[in-house]
């Protein structure tokens, strides 16, 4: 193509942004960058905010439970690490035929203000309140010997981050010893896009998070350690049943162009470009009481498009909420024992917008390679979902989810038998070398972004002008990302082909690495299931090929029959995984496939390892593989907290807005607060709702909670206005099952408080608004 020259306007810009950006990593180096701030995060029970820096006896000493009161030095601090206290086991039941089964569920919703939503990477759509709680769902499967255990957890949470995983090792390591491991735990986020950011390390997505924040990752951290430790707590003798089934009206291919470049031969085996077939378990205890429900199917949930900023959990959560609001009569919302976890398997490439992609400003279809509209180019061509705005469409794709898994469960008669197994590895994704053939070989490459990367997807696009099915580079782009960054080296440029590279985010390593070189990869089975848990999100061919592989090398090693289950978005993040065909298209989702094109045949290879080992018994000759990094001192959110005020003559609290004397069915009641900034709940937990809708109840004359903040009838509105103030908006969407009667709203908030030459402390308050009547006509 013609060399393109620069206009004095573009010559002005990019000297302007090199500028700024240059002062920016400048700060950014002096306020982040500091000697000894990488772990490497051991099976130990020492805390993450200690470093591993010790004497070369070390290793020895830090694998042993009887390390307790050991001093460590690091640099010029000393720290004194906690015992490493071992919970005692239980005593198990032994003499019966099924598993130990454990059911646990526990807050993770960390913040609803102040910080980004994670999953559009859309600037500006931050979290301003809450339409649902978000929850972590635990499952613990032993042996009744209690000699093998398995963990599976379903957070509702965009992706789980590296550092959170190590995290939540470290802790259940302090408290249970080696009975809960890097093994046999695996952690898997839904996918929500509607979840708060800010819980990663690797400097791409701090980027996108806009910041780390502590605050919302402890509360993350507790809440998926609390749910493996009432799991662990209720754990009795039970069985575990399976079912399979399909699901129709729920999905598209929202990349379908790129499914076509997989042989012709390859996709007449199948009869849709998405995966349908729902994997069910139905648990319950000895006695045939209900225990729990845990489900794959593969969806995007991003029915909530990157205009909303409330915090939820979206589709899959909402299959959650019906499933658990059924056999938890008489509970709220994410209380009571019953547990239903919908988790994600190969979404790559799968929209719940089923009407599909549909230029904006004409109505036309943009299903077209580009996902691009004459008018408007990429940024009018959006996919639409069926309901009459974000929320009906949530519903209506929850709803299906949910009524189909209720019908499996219920004829769910397979009983899942058989021994647990675990095996595990960390591998460093940058240099796996691929047996292709017998002849040839290839390799994985160091990350790196394509153009079509910025582009986004149909379900949300991107904010600058980049197009899908991108396969040249751009003159202008490159030399600003050359001025900036660097240049990538040959190496990584050939490797990544046909990707024109935006970002080569694998050479770049300020103020850390900016994509994670170390890469988990994990089976677990229990009896004739195998849980692959997958960091990132295949798409459906590559995830058609993994399950068919992986199975095929069970069978050959002797373990016949296995069901295998593709569980997405586990341990750590890698973005996506397309099929090599898929790659040469250059959508989005293999714009995003960070490690090359061969990186799918390089996951399917490794699985393989994992699976021999477990059918031929040989997992402890695995090597354990290069341990990840674990960075501390990471860019802090750019937000700052500040104290929190009341107009003159109010207090936090006070009512604004009242509601309305009177109410019908189908309308909805509305109150307003004088408010504080709802951040602060995430580190003071003194009330664990921020609204309740109470009944009066006349025989009893007592006030009756019917609704929480995990209720999808509420939405908590949170209003940022100027130097501390704040209002706070309360919404009960009345139902027509609502029962008539006299009502009132609460409101429970966090205030931060800060005397002149003191630290600020987080005071709680609460509020109610005047009685309202409901009545039926």
């Amino acid at each position: 193509m013609a060399k393109r020259t620069f206009s004095t306007l573009e010559t002005f810009l990019i000297f302007l942004l090199v500028l700024t950006t240059a002062v920016t990593v400048a700060l950014l180096s002096l306020l982040f960058i500091t000697s000894g701030t990488i772990e490497n995060h051991k099976d130990s029970g020492f805390p993450a905010t200690q470093s591993s820096s010790t004497t070369p006896s070390s290793p020895t000493i830090l694998g042993s439970t009887a390390t307790q009161g050991l001093t460590i030095t690091s640099g010029s601090r000393t720290t004194q690490a906690p015992p490493v206290i071992t919970t005692p086991e239980p005593p198990l039941f032994q003499n019966f035929s099924g598993y130990h089964i454990g059911v646990g569920r526990a807050d993770c919703t960390g913040q609803v203000a102040d910080i980004n939503l994670m999953g559009y990477s859309k600037t500006g759509q931050n979290a301003q309140g809450i339409l649902t709680r978000l929850y972590s769902r635990a499952f613990i499967m032993a042996e009744p010997d209690g000699s093998n255990r398995v963990v599976f957890v379903s957070v509702d949470i965009g992706m789980v981050s590296q550092r959170l995983r190590l995290e939540v090792l470290n802790r259940l390591q302090s408290k249970y010893g080696s009975l809960y491991r890097r093994d046999n735990i695996i952690l898997s986020g839904t996918h929500t896009h509607s979840g708060p950011a800010g819980f990663f390390q690797y400097t791409v997505f701090v980027i996108a998070s806009e910041g780390f924040s502590n605050r919302t990752f402890e509360y993350m951290v507790n809440g998926i350690v609390k749910s493996i430790e009432m799991a662990h707590k209720n754990m009795k003798p039970g069985k575990i049943f399976i079912n399979k089934g399909i699901v129709e009206g729920a999905q598209i291919n929202r990349s379908p162009s790129s499914y076509l470049q997989n042989p012709e031969s390859e996709r007449a085996r199948y009869s849709s470009n998405t995966d349908k077939e729902m994997v069910v378990l139905k648990m319950e205890d000895l006695n045939g009481a209900e225990l729990g429900l845990l489900s794959w199917f593969a969806i995007h949930p991003v029915s909530m498009n990157n205009s909303n900023h409330l915090v939820n959990s979206d589709n899959m959560g909402y299959a959650s909420y019906l499933f658990e609001q059924e056999k938890n009569k008489g509970y709220l919302p994410g209380q009571g024992p019953y547990v239903a976890a919908f988790a994600s398997s190969n979404l790559g490439d799968v929209s719940p917008n089923i009407l599909g992609p549909r230029c904006v400003n004409t109505g036309e279809s943009c299903d077209n390679a580009n996902s691009s509209c004459p008018i408007g180019g990429s940024s009018t061509c959006i996919a639409m979902g069926p309901g009459e705005d974000m929320l009906n469409s949530t519903q209506i794709i929850g709803r299906i989810i949910y009524q189909r898994a209720k019908e499996l469960y219920a004829s769910a008669s397979q009983e899942v038998t058989g021994p647990l197994a675990a095996a595990h590895q960390w591998v460093n994704m940058t240099d796996v070398t691929i047996q292709l053939n017998s002849t040839h070989t290839a390799k994985t490459c160091k990350p790196a972004l394509g153009y079509s990367f910025a582009a986004g997807t149909v379900d949300g696009f991107g904010s600058l002008n980049f197009t899908q099915g991108t396969t040249v580079g751009d003159p202008f782009w490159d030399t600003l990302r050359d001025q900036i960054l660097g240049k990538p080296s040959e190496e990584i440029k050939q490797c990544h082909k046909p990707k024109p590279i935006l970002l080569h985010t694998g050479e770049l390593t300020k103020p850390h690495p900016w994509h994670p070189d170390i890469v988990d990869v994990q089976i677990i089975t229990i009896g004739s299931l195998a849980i692959t848990a997958i960091p990132g999100e295949l798409t459906t061919m590559s995830g058609r090929r993994l399950r068919e592989a992986v199975q095929t090398e069970f069978a050959t090693s002797g373990m016949q029959n296995m069901t295998v289950v593709i569980s997405g978005l586990c341990n750590v993040y890698t973005h996506y995984i397309t099929t090599f065909e898929e790659y040469q298209a250059q959508r989005y989702e293999a714009a995003s496939t960070i490690y090359g094109p061969h990186t799918l045949s390089a996951y399917i290879q490794l699985f393989r390892g994992l699976a021999k080992a477990i059918a031929t018994d040989t997992v402890a000759n695995l090597s354990r593989g290069p341990e990840p990094p674990f960075f501390k001192q990471l860019i802090a959110s750019l937000i700052p907290n500040v104290v929190d005020k009341a107009p003159i003559g109010k207090t936090f609290g006070d009512v604004l807005q009242p509601a309305k004397p009177t109410y019908r069915l189908g309308e909805v009641a509305e109150v307003t607060f004088v408010g504080a900034n709802p951040k602060n709940s995430a580190e003071n937990q003194t009330h664990q709702t921020f609204l309740t809708v109470e009944k009066y109840e006349a025989a009893s004359a007592t006030w009756q909670i019917v609704h929480n903040d995990a209720s999808w009838e509420t939405r908590f509105y949170w209003h940022k206005g100027l130097l501390g103030h704040s209002n706070a908006t309360i919404q009960w969407h009345i139902p027509d099952t609502a029962q008539p009667g006299t009502y009132r709203i609460r409101y429970f908030g966090h205030n931060r408080k800060q005397d002149f030459l003191k630290p600020a402390v987080i005071l709680p308050f609460e509020s109610t608004s005047s009685t309202f009547e409901v009545v039926t006509t």
